[in-house]
């Protein structure tokens, strides 16, 4: 655990998501609360106790618990900071709303991080690239024999999307074409002066692949 934040921290924290943040990181675990409440030196009545009442009734206690749970205090009070999206519940009546094809090239952009799908045994593969919008294609720069390079010609995937946690809503978009090589170097030089092209895993990755669209399709979730 850290060192115990300021007690106007602990006291803004809500105890009802503190003690949801337990709960899930304890079912994680495998653990039971007789388990959690063995570890953190505590009787399981005195547990239930604290997650009902939350952090501020006894800081030392929660220390205890976070400290059971490999969980730091920021992690107790907050939330994982890089915890994937759609942690949260969703929004009052849900809407999902079918994007058209302009939408979802406006808000694919001209360059990002987005994720090909690659048709390999034994079933197909996923990956994260930067990538760029030029001509009505999609452009990702990889490493010539990488996990992320297909065959010339061999059909895939690409998805981009947003999602705002704490609204309760984004967006999707999904490009199915082909992808090829592009092995004119006026070419791939002109690629390497467009934004965002510059991978982030960094290395040596010479090879530009080309995703021609044969069908794009999006989706927003959003409230009525």
């Amino acid at each position: 655990m850290n060192h115990t934040p300021d007690p106007d921290v602990i006291g803004r924290a809500d105890p009802a998501d503190v003690a949801r943040r337990v709960v899930e990181r304890r079912d994680q675990l495998g653990m039971t609360d007789q388990m959690l409440a063995y570890q953190a030196a505590m009787a399981p009545r005195y547990l239930r106790h604290l997650l009902n009442a939350g952090p501020a009734f006894d800081p030392a206690g929660f220390a205890r618990i976070g400290g059971a749970l490999r969980m730091s205090w920021s992690e107790l009070l907050e939330g994982r900071a890089d915890a994937p999206p759609g942690q949260s519940e969703p929004g009052p009546r849900p809407l999902l709303l079918h994007l058209t094809e302009p939408e979802c090239w406006a808000l694919i952009g001209t360059h990002g991080i987005g994720r090909v799908g690659l048709p390999v045994q034994p079933g197909p593969a996923v990956y994260p690239v930067n990538y760029a919008v030029t001509e009505g294609t999609i452009v990702y720069r990889t490493a010539a024999r990488g996990s992320a390079a297909p065959a010339d010609g061999s059909p895939v995937s690409f998805q981009v999307d947003h999602i705002d946690d704490h609204l309760s809503r984004g967006w999707s978009v999904l490009v199915l074409g082909e992808a090829h090589h592009v092995n004119d170097p006026d070419e791939a030089e002109r690629l390497s002066q467009l934004p965002g092209t510059t991978p982030w895993a960094g290395g040596d990755r010479p090879l530009w692949v080309r995703i021609r669209p044969d069908e794009i399709t999006g989706r927003r979730l959003g409230t009525a």
